[in-house]
């Protein structure tokens, strides 16, 4: 069984992941939705997305949470829809959303190990990726 559907593409792959970062601690805050339609709508890789898509994704993240093995399902998933290449991509994305509203969670904590370790994504890299997204969302 896989949550993404064969006609997904590339970019649905990639909201599929930031709703489920942003899902992970169980409630969707405003400033995480606000931080992933501006990521939708300013990097190269949604260029062709359809944001009407965005509620069906959001919708099909939801359902997959209330499975027993939802997340399994959802990492299968990924690593069949999205190139590898585009997997450090992911991981910055769900980073964004994760400190969108200014703090980090345990439960998101846990999630984005788990997507390191499902995307083999190495600690160093995702060190970076994680400190540019700190870096992003500062306050003054």
């Amino acid at each position: 069984m896989s949550l993404l559907p064969n006609d997904y593409t590339p970019a649905d792959t990639l909201v599929a992941i930031m709703i489920t970062i942003s899902a992970s601690d169980e409630t969707i805050r405003t400033s995480e939705l606000v931080t992933i339609e501006r990521i939708i709508n300013h990097l190269p890789a949604f260029a062709d997305f359809d944001i009407a898509r965005l509620k069906d994704i959001s919708n099909g993240v939801l359902d997959l949470f209330a499975e027993e093995d939802g997340l399994d399902i959802l990492w299968e998933g990924v690593r069949a829809t999205l190139p590898e290449r585009l997997f450090e991509t992911a991981y910055a994305m769900a980073c964004d959303v994760a400190v969108a509203d200014g703090k980090v969670l345990e439960s998101e904590l846990q999630m984005l190990e788990d997507m390191r370790h499902e995307l083999n994504i190495d600690r160093l890299s995702a060190a970076a990726i994680e400190r540019g997204a700190r870096a992003r969302h500062m306050v003054v």
